[in-house]
């Protein structure tokens, strides 16, 4: 089946999201473990990406967890920093589909303040045609509702878009819907997907 639109997860498929990694090297390993042993900053994030506060979501969980105050809190102080860097062969990717005059629609668990934040970081943000963004839809992937309303607010069938997702649970909801799919690993993979569906040229997925 043609693709007509291609969607985008953002997290490890345009922009490197590892936490843990920032941790590990602001207050090493250990203790970073047992931070997230004790705290389930994982579930805090979601609430997040559902559609409350940044701030106010990552503030009271410092406060709640007095040990790990000053730790929780650069989460919302820093965050950009645990956002980071781009992925550039995909950010590449997502201008030469565009170029190439398809669709390209974002589907990512963020929340809705720290979305307007990455974007006034990196201008690739701001380039899909659409934005399918769970803290302003107030439900994350993988539950089918969000794919459901992506489908019926774009107007495109479900075997018509090609979606990247670096999860396996996300990809496997979008598959049980009918959707193309792609299961994230490497930019080059996904690079390989989007010349084996013809929407672009090996020279343009470079």
């Amino acid at each position: 089946m043609t693709v007509y639109a291609v969607v985008f997860d953002i997290g490890n498929v345009l922009l490197e999201w590892h936490p843990e990694r920032y941790f590990d090297s602001t207050i090493g390993p250990e203790r970073r473990h047992a931070m997230f042993a004790a705290v389930d900053l994982h579930a805090m994030n979601d609430r997040i990406d559902l559609g409350e506060g940044f701030r106010d979501v990552i503030y009271a969980e410092a406060e709640a967890n007095p040990e790990w105050r000053a730790e929780i809190r650069d989460w919302y102080d820093n965050w950009i920093q645990l956002a980071a860097p781009p992925i550039d062969h995909s950010v590449r990717l997502l201008r030469a589909l565009k170029s190439a005059g398809v669709p390209v629609f974002s589907l990512t668990n963020f929340g809705v303040e720290s979305y307007e934040y990455a974007q006034s970081h990196y201008d690739f943000l701001g380039e899909f045609d659409r934005d399918y963004v769970s803290g302003r839809m107030q439900v994350i992937k993988p539950n089918s509702k969000i794919y459901e309303m992506l489908e019926q607010d774009s107007g495109v069938a479900p075997d018509r878009l090609l979606f990247a997702d670096d999860r396996a649970d996300n990809i496997a909801m979008a598959a049980s819907r009918g959707w193309q799919t792609y299961l994230f690993k490497t930019p080059q993979g996904w690079a390989d997907r989007l010349v084996g569906a013809g929407l672009l040229s090996s020279e343009q997925a470079q």
